[in-house]
């Protein structure tokens, strides 16, 4: 099992950029695909990127070209930059994570067992 704790979250201006870090616990974090989702009031949870164990890495369709998602395995942490932000991107910010065999490119929440208590990103117009 890992244990996922977010950071980074705060207010930025449109245009503004912030990069999320995710800290895993544990010894294997190489082994593990790791993802970002959030969540708008009033709206469902919302897959925006991953990265998986190799690198590989897969966004989704509003945050392409904006958002990045990296890993250092060494510091057992992945992180998200994420550029031109607009107030829609106004949400909580969940890690999670789940082991190598568990990868998809669906971007759903089922794919991942393991999630962090969220982070606040708002982004005024």
């Amino acid at each position: 099992q890992v244990q996922l704790v977010e950071s980074g979250g705060g207010l930025v201006q449109a245009g503004g950029s912030l990069r999320l870090s995710c800290a895993a616990s544990g010894r294997t974090f190489s082994n593990y695909n790791m993802g970002w989702f959030r969540q708008a009031p009033g709206k469902e949870r919302e897959f925006v990127a991953a990265i998986n164990w190799s690198g590989s890495t897969y966004y989704g369709d509003s945050v392409k070209g904006r958002f990045t998602v990296s890993r250092e395995n060494a510091k057992n942490t992945a992180y998200m930059q994420m550029n031109s932000l607009e107030p829609e991107d106004t949400a909580v910010y969940y890690c999670a994570a789940d082991t190598q065999g568990r990868w998809s490119t669906s971007g759903r929440d089922s794919d991942f067992r393991y999630w962090g208590q969220g982070t606040q990103v708002t982004v005024s117009s």
